[in-house]
């Protein structure tokens, strides 16, 4: 017990403590979850604490502004919430405090713990929104990266530094997809921030990873689906002020964000409460920049020599492609991996629909052989699912179409190529050796 204690006093001793006054306002109004102060002039995306009926604190984050007094949001509920409240100022307005005890932790969008374990003793300050560095900054990217899916290695190849989307519908295999990225990817630090999921998920996805040899190199940051937007928002943010800050170090990290999607609509909610208003399908304009500005932030780092590969999901509302978060994840990224109903529904894992995914930066990460075995096995994919009505229906005659017939007498053998048990891993030198494998034996019989 004494020992535990001199840990904690020297922690306090090392912590930096303001001397100077605390700025504190007061509650002029509140509609919904946006409170008005007066006061209290903080920058936008600083923190403060407003004190309750009960002598309860509940968080608010600045927002914007208006007539001379601050707008924020809570980042909690609106229980017993009063006029005239005190609210005072906490922490350095627009950073956040990170440090190697976040390994093997679950936190939530402020960096508190979730998983019940003890408090986090983080001592690095860094900014929230990021530290911009300009397009000379960024090194290109050059080396394989392994992310443990077969199809994915072998048809779509991921770079270290990459920034890949996942693009799918609700329950086609999006968030086990995810999951085994996490599991088997060859990283140093995996940043996982789970946005606007079910708090099941969350649970299972914690006792999944949180344990064995790669939890003392993964970071959780989940926030619910019925926490406030702005929470939801700044949970994306702190997972790539993470990854940012490990890359800074020189470490190879994986970021994966679980959805993109909700993270626009968190950045909507919060637009459309400040008055912004909405324009693609009720998107407002800085809905749709909070997508490009957090995707913006993965990439490699010429400086440090360190590399934040990004993986985002994307829900497609409806199945719809054009869905205007779809349409801008998918100009912004590398590359995109789209998730088919109709091969889900076959019983196909992972429903990858080869066709229509692509890695943009694939020709500089392989060797031209295998970028033809890779074109091929396309080839014959495309060709089956195009004619696919077709050869059910007993309309097509054999000889008619070569890539055809090859494709259809290949079959078998590219299904099991294709697809992969839920959990399995299959690194990159084994995809490449079987996707030449698959190719030579359809040119054979071509």
């Amino acid at each position: 017990m004494i020992a535990e204690l001199q840990l904690d006093l020297a922690r306090m001793r090392s912590l930096k403590v303001a001397s100077g006054p605390v700025l504190c306002g007061r509650v002029m109004a509140c509609d919904g979850g946006l409170v008005e102060v007066a006061g209290l002039p903080l920058p936008i995306g600083s923190l403060g604490a407003i004190e309750g009926e009960d002598g309860e604190v509940s968080l608010a984050e600045v927002i914007g502004f208006r007539s001379g007094h601050s707008l924020m949001m809570l980042l909690g509920d609106t229980v017993l919430l009063r006029p005239n409240a005190p609210v005072r100022a906490l922490g350095n307005p627009g950073a956040v405090q990170l440090g190697d005890a976040l390994l093997g932790r679950a936190v939530d969008g402020l960096g508190n713990p979730i998983d019940g374990g003890p408090p986090l003793g983080l001592n690095q300050s860094w900014p929230l929104a990021g530290r911009r560095e300009s397009a000379l900054e960024r090194a290109p990217v050059r080396e394989p990266f392994d992310c443990g899916v077969r199809a994915i290695n072998a048809l779509a190849t991921m770079g270290v530094g990459q920034r890949m989307g996942v693009i799918a519908g609700s329950g086609v295999g999006k968030s086990v997809l995810i999951d085994t990225v996490a599991g088997h990817a060859e990283a140093d630090i995996i940043v996982v921030a789970l946005i606007g999921e079910r708090a099941r998920e969350v649970s299972d996805f914690v006792s999944r990873h949180m344990q064995g040899a790669r939890r003392g190199r993964i970071v959780v940051v989940a926030v619910p689906a019925d926490h406030a937007p702005n929470l939801r928002l700044r949970a994306a943010q702190y997972a790539s002020a993470i990854a940012e800050y490990f890359r800074s170090r020189g470490k190879r990290t994986m970021l994966i964000v679980d959805s993109l999607t909700r993270v626009a609509h968190a950045a909507r909610e919060l637009a459309l409460l400040l008055g912004e208003p909405g324009a693609a399908r009720g998107y407002p304009p800085s809905a749709l920049a909070a997508i490009t500005k957090l995707v913006e932030r993965a990439g490699n780092s010429a400086r440090s020599g360190g590399s934040v590969t990004g993986l985002y999901t994307v829900l497609a509302d409806g199945d719809d492609a054009q869905d205007p978060v779809v349409d801008t994840a998918r100009a912004i990224l590398d590359g995109h991996i789209l998730l088919s109903r109709d091969l889900a529904q076959r019983g196909h894992y992972p429903a990858i629909d080869i066709p229509a995914s692509l890695s943009r930066v694939m020709d500089d990460l392989v060797d031209p052989h295998l970028m033809h075995a890779a074109r091929r096995i396309r080839s014959l994919v495309s060709a089956r699912e195009e004619n696919r009505d077709l050869v059910l229906m007993g309309a097509y005659r054999s000889g008619t179409d070569p890539v055809l017939d090859a494709a259809l007498e290949q079959s078998a053998v590219i299904d099991a190529f294709l697809q992969q048990p839920r959990g399995d891993a299959i690194n990159l030198a084994d995809s490449f050796g079987e996707l030449q494998s698959v190719a030579s034996i359809g040119a054979a019989h071509a």
